[in-house]
């Protein structure tokens, strides 16, 4: 049980690991060189010489909060499409291509960003270069195409969301807390819009914000920024910037001046949980104090399935729960949520654990962290920073998201000391900002009364976490 919550608890923070576990080493110790091409497109290199290996990432600033109504789902529609050939590549040839190389190639799309990246033998970079160049305006999708690919991507959700009652879930409760803005709009698009998913939307999209100046190029690995500026500059430079972009002006969430909470009850479930979100900011460009305090709360309250606030209290001390974890991701273009979960013990009811749940946060909000305990985490993002630094991959979607988010490479370096400064009190203002019952939505998730408990793996394996991405 103990491997099944780690599991869970580490999907939970999935963002913080990425994002927040980074304090103990300083900028100098990544050899980060940035630059831009004159058609606009930002380069980015992460130089790692330790083995002959590359990362060759295109991130474009666009995601399903960038669709237009009733197109829901067409951003992660046209990334299917972006390996379905061009002029020059048949479909499929680009991932043919990769493979025979020896290289690995996929795809994600957020509300916020799509990207594209290839893992290769670094020989090779010119060549992920000229593809992705080539893809970037050259993309030639026929009518037979895009029918079968709308029926790849619809029977994605059946599988991913529709057969998931923890993914409806999620989804349900996400379009509670974001009435007006487009992030209460699941990323792979809500069925009945995706089943009319059009070729004319699809190029219509590309055509729109597929541009080298809307895109982002970081190569990570053994590469030199020499290097990589002669290829994106052969490759990337003779391709023509987009004239007007349109700005990412999305539509601004209302104050939310109630509390809601929902029941979603589902035959598949075999153990009932609760989720709580609050509205939180976001990471800001130049002032991130607020969201390095909060992505430390997560950890705080919820980032140890044993050593947490909510582990201890309600896990250890009163025996109300298997499981508890937070969960907060600020790089987003707007406001995001802070998010708490549950897993009630045998023989407590969900009223019972929301309750102990309000108990523990008023306890906290009233007395703040312990400073042993502030410290111990602290050691811990030390220490998680220098395993980060081994995977090049994940040093280039730090990256990557930031940017596509409205980040600058300055603010994705000055993350780790904005991190490192959190005080106590800090962390307490930030808590006494978000965790307002008023700005919350809180959901049960359990099996119909009566029901028959369904049979799968223990609980918390089963609680899938909120997901920011879809992946191909």
């Amino acid at each position: 049980m103990q491997r099944f919550l780690r599991r869970v608890a580490l999907a939970w923070t999935l963002a913080l690991a990425t994002f927040a576990m980074t304090p103990g080493a300083r900028a100098a110790d990544e050899a980060v060189t940035s630059f831009s091409l004159k058609n606009g497109m930002q380069v980015v290199v992460i130089e790692d010489h330790r083995a002959p290996v590359v990362v060759n990432m295109v991130w474009y600033r666009v995601g399903a909060a960038d669709e237009k109504p009733g197109q829901s789902g067409i951003a992660h529609f046209l990334e299917h499409l972006m390996f379905k050939g061009t002029d020059r590549l048949k479909p499929g040839e680009f991932s043919a291509t990769v493979a025979a190389l020896g290289g690995s190639d996929n795809a994600f799309t957020s509300w916020d960003y799509t990207g594209y990246y290839q893992r290769i033998a670094a020989r090779h970079l010119g060549r992920m270069m000229e593809m992705e160049a080539d893809r970037m305006r050259h993309l030639n999708l026929t009518p037979e195409v895009v029918a079968t690919e709308r029926q790849v991507i619809l029977e994605e959700r059946s599988q991913r969301t529709d057969n998931n009652p923890g993914a409806l879930f999620n989804e349900q409760l996400r379009a509670a807390q974001f009435l007006a803005s487009p992030y209460g709009t699941p990323v792979i698009g809500w069925r009945r819009e995706m089943e009319t998913l059009s070729r004319a939307q699809a190029l219509a999209f590309y055509h729109t914000y597929y541009a080298p100046n809307n895109a982002v190029l970081i190569v990570a690995g053994d590469a030199t920024p020499q290097q990589v500026r002669q290829l994106a500059e052969r490759h990337f430079g003779p391709l023509k910037p987009t004239p007007d972009l349109p700005p990412r002006a999305r539509v601004q969430e209302p104050p939310q001046l109630a509390a809601r909470h929902l029941t979603m009850s589902d035959p598949r479930v075999a153990d009932a949980y609760l989720r709580r979100s609050y509205l939180a900011p976001n990471r800001r460009a130049g002032d991130q104090r607020q969201a390095a305090a909060l992505a430390v709360l997560a950890e705080l309250l919820g980032g140890s399935a044993q050593t947490s606030v909510l582990a201890r209290a309600l896990q250890f001390d009163q025996h109300l729960a298997v499981y508890t974890g937070a969960g907060y991701d600020g790089t987003s273009v707007d406001p995001t949520t802070f998010s708490l979960t549950v897993v009630p013990a045998k023989g407590v009811s969900l009223a019972q654990a929301e309750a102990a749940l309000d108990q523990v946060l008023a306890r906290f909000l009233a007395t703040g962290p312990d400073p042993q305990e502030l410290a111990r985490i602290k050691t811990q993002i030390n220490a998680a920073q220098i395993y980060a630094r081994d995977n090049v991959a994940a040093l280039g979607r730090r990256y990557g998201a930031a940017l596509s988010a409205g980040l600058t490479v300055e603010d994705v370096k000055d993350w780790p000391r904005t991190l490192d400064a959190v005080t106590a009190e800090d962390v307490r203002n930030a808590a006494r900002a978000v965790l307002v019952p008023e700005h919350s939505v809180t959901g049960y998730l359990t099996p119909p009364p009566g029901a028959r408990a369904a049979t799968a793996a223990p609980r918390a394996a089963r609680i899938p976490a909120p997901q920011n991405e879809v992946t191909q």
